[in-house]
Parts: C-alpha cells; structure tokens; sequence
C-alpha cells in the first residue's frame, strides 16, 4: 500500500532485521555499513513480508547490514519528516513522497542508467530529475459485493454516474448500504477514495495539470469543476448512500466491514485485490472503475511507489545498490504482487500465472483505461513536478470527514483546501 495517513508515533520504532544485528554505528569492525530503512505494515504487507524481501536483497549486496525502521502509521513520509527533524533521516525509504525532501537536496537522484530496467524511467520528475523508483502503479476502483448487487436487481456494474446513482438508489432500498467508507484515527486518508475518483471524473480528465495551475495561480480549489466533484462526494453521503456511523472505522475496520456485508460498494486502492482473492468473502467480488458522466474512463493510477535513497546515507552507492537489488528481486516482485496486488513496471517482468481473479480484473480494468488513455493523476498521492504540497494531503483527509458527515459544503471544503494551500505554500 503507497499511501499516507496522518497521527504519528512520537519515538522510533526499530526492529533489528536480517542481514545483522543491531549495531547503530555506520559501518562496523568487519567492514559492513548499517544502512537504516524504513517501512511501513498493513494487512498485507506485514513483518515477515519485509522481512523476507530485506533478506533475498542483503544477499545480493554483501557489506550491508539493514536495520529496519517500522513507522507507527502508514504514513510513512511524515514519520520521514519526523526522524528528519531529530537527526534521524533514513537511508533508505519505500514508498516515500519525495515533495520537499527532493527540492532540499536530501535525496539521492536515481540515473538514467539505474532507470534502465523500469518502463516508464522518467515518471514523477523534481526539476527534471527522478527520486523514486517506478517500479508499480496502482489505482482506485470500486469492489463490489455481487450478491448484493444482484438482491437489489443491478445486472451489470454501473457505466455512467447515473447509472452509479441509480444503483445506489436500488441498494437502499433493499435495506443495504451502498458504500463502505472510513478513515478515521491515524487512518484518516483512507475517507479520501470516493474524492480521489470524482476529482479524477470532474477536473483532471479534463484537466491533467489541474495541480500544476493551482500551483501557478490560474485554478482554486473554489472553482466550479473542483466543487463539482466534492458535491459529489457530499451528495452521496447526503442521500444516505454512505454509512457515516462508520466514518471513524480504522483502515482495517473498514476493509473488515465491506467484508462483513456492510456495504455493497468499497471504493479503495487496488492492493485490496490482493486481500480479497487471498481470503476471499463469503461472496463473489466484481470491480468497476467510478463511471464518468459520459461513461468515457479516467482512472486515478499513481506510479512510483519505489526505494529512495538518503543523500546523506554513509555510502550512497551501496544503498543504491541494495535499493536496486531489494526493487528488482524476482521474488521480492512476486511477493508484492501476491501481498499488494501491484501492477509492476518493470521491463519483462511477468506476474504469477496464479494470481486470482479479483487481481487478474483490477489489471485489467487498469489496462483497459491504458487502451483508452484514460489514466489520469490520482488526487492527494501525485509526486513529481505538479503535486500537492507537503503535508496537505493530510489536510485533505481531515476536511474530507467533515465533507463526508455534513459539518462542511462542498464548496466550504474547497475554500478549505485553498486556504491550507496557501499555508503550506508561504
């Protein structure tokens, strides 16, 4: 999961791992350099997944030795920040946003020749240069649970908004709730996933640099394309259609209650194909892309996802080098494929011939937007040149409870986000 959340864990957490023991020095009598790293866990990528792919990456690269640093949340980059203001910065991090650290010169620059095996080398660029593997893309679609779809009398999943709204209607009708959404705690960026789809229907379809214009004053957030689509978001929790007793579920609650029969429709981020064809429901999962209006895709997908390495890590080249072994591994694809359900780019590498049907459908509805180049930025996980600022996806989620419970219209939630912009931009 490349996601972030907010409420972070005052200390460190450190968990010595694999290729040594705990030694805080650099480097060691033996000539190894300690190389701090920092992850994150979730249902699906847990301890013994990490520390698995740590050990196959240690092999290839002797003289290192990892410790791993294990976030308290899943945000991952602000627990960064956090090691960073007390002299901590990790060498070596997955599944960081780059924004702030790239332009402050404490990342490492990835060249072109490390590039060389990834498909789409120059994704997310800082100034033009790449701090990130692209090693995977993920997206946002909607699972649904089909025998709830078929009790409400919906035969196929809904192609146009309308037909979405319709179904919806039918749902509740039937005494079932439509939509399973929740995000509350240290997981408050999980409520931002009906918002990431509508933001890609009503503004970066037609827009593709919507965050680069805001950035250079020519779009708010309190323009008519922005609102449209938190209306959206609010209308559906205002016709009941979103279960806002359960907004203040964890991460893990909420995935739990979609399984549970809860709701018909969870709007959520790709790696839970992983989950569900792993430990499937006592129903059939489909999945649907949120329809536009028109019915033409546009896909939220974020590529990136990869190792970034600490400029000041005490030897840059070697944890390149581990970083590079860790992400190109085989095994240690599979693995991520199997636990997170990503959808790998890089070159010639094939997934598991086994995979199961709810991951073999997410690649294929992500494929097919591919086809029809209906791929578009993913609102609040943007990195690169064009994303959000520090610490605002954050803010989002946060105003996006009070959007989701009725506290906030939709177009207070717009001048919300102009206002934290202007915040984080002084």
């Amino acid at each position: 999961m490349l996601l972030r959340t907010a409420a972070l864990a005052a200390t460190l957490a450190l968990t010595g791992c694999t290729a040594g023991s705990g030694d805080d020095k650099a480097s060691s009598s033996d000539g190894e350099v300690t190389l701090t790293f920092l992850t994150f866990e979730t249902p699906n990528l847990d301890a013994k997944y990490w520390d698995a792919s740590i050990a196959r990456a240690s092999a290839k690269v002797p003289g290192v030795r990892i410790k791993k640093l294990v976030s308290p949340s899943a945000d991952r980059t602000g627990y960064a920040k956090q090691l960073d203001s007390t002299g901590q910065f990790p060498d070596v991090m997955i599944g960081l946003n780059p924004a702030g650290f790239a332009e402050s010169g404490k990342l490492a620059a990835w060249t072109d020749q490390d590039l060389a095996p990834y498909t789409q080398p120059h994704a997310n660029t800082y100034g033009g240069k790449v701090y990130q593997l692209p090693y995977a893309a993920q997206t946002t679609l909607v699972y649904y649970n089909k025998k709830d779809f078929a009790t409400a009398g919906v035969a196929t999943p809904p192609r146009t908004y309308a037909e979405l709204l319709d179904a919806s209607a039918k749902l509740k009708a039937k005494g079932i709730n439509p939509f399973v959404v929740g995000g509350g705690g240290k997981d408050s960026w999980a409520d931002m996933f009906p918002l990431i789809c509508t933001v890609a229907t009503e503004v970066y379809d037609g827009t593709p640099d919507w965050l680069t214009q805001r950035a250079a004053g020519k779009v708010e957030f309190t323009d008519d394309a922005f609102v449209n689509a938190a209306q959206k978001v609010a209308g559906l929790a205002g016709k009941g259609y979103v279960d806002r007793a359960g907004l203040s579920r964890s991460y893990a609650d909420t995935e739990q209650a979609f399984r549970d029969g809860k709701g018909a429709m969870y709007p959520m981020g790709s790696w839970f194909a992983a989950s569900a064809d792993a430990k499937k429901p006592d129903f059939e999962t489909g999945v649907f892309a949120w329809p536009t209006d028109q019915g033409a895709p546009a896909l939220p997908g974020v590529l990136g996802g990869g190792m970034t390495v600490s400029s000041k890590a005490p030897d840059v080249a070697l944890a390149k080098k581990w970083a590079k072994a860790f992400m190109e591994d085989d095994k240690n694809l599979d693995a991520a494929v199997k636990a997170d359900a990503l959808i790998i780019a890089i070159k010639g590498y094939q997934a598991p011939a086994n995979m199961g049907p709810v991951y073999q459908a997410t690649v294929a509805a992500y494929e097919s937007a591919q086809k029809e180049d209906g791929i578009v930025n993913s609102f609040s996980q943007e990195t690169g040149d064009g994303s959000l600022p520090p610490g605002m996806a954050d803010k989002a989620a946060a105003g996006m409870q009070n959007l989701l419970s009725g506290r906030m219209t939709a177009r207070e939630f717009a001048a919300y986000l102009d206002e934290q912009w202007e915040k984080a931009t002084r």
